[in-house]
């Protein structure tokens, strides 16, 4: 699937994106220029963080935001 076909899929499904790839970060801007709604994206960099410190801090996100303070928002890890 393109990015712009996975973000569809979770915006349908109510989800946020996990991802390191930046691409999501363009294209979530662009939605939101363009008026469209997303539930979310949640960034990190590929290098920065393990994967356990990564489950981590998506527990936390998960624990401290809701899906409604996600729509439309990108998070950095």
């Amino acid at each position: 699937m393109t990015d712009e076909e996975q973000l569809s899929y979770a915006t349908e499904n109510r989800a946020a994106i996990f991802t390191h790839d930046d691409d999501f970060l363009k294209l979530a801007v662009k939605w939101s220029e363009e008026g469209r709604e997303h539930w979310g994206v949640i960034y990190t960099h590929q290098q920065h963080r393990s994967v356990g410190e990564c489950i981590k801090k998506l527990r936390l996100i998960a624990d401290v935001l809701s899906a409604e303070d996600m729509k439309n928002h990108i998070e950095f890890l």
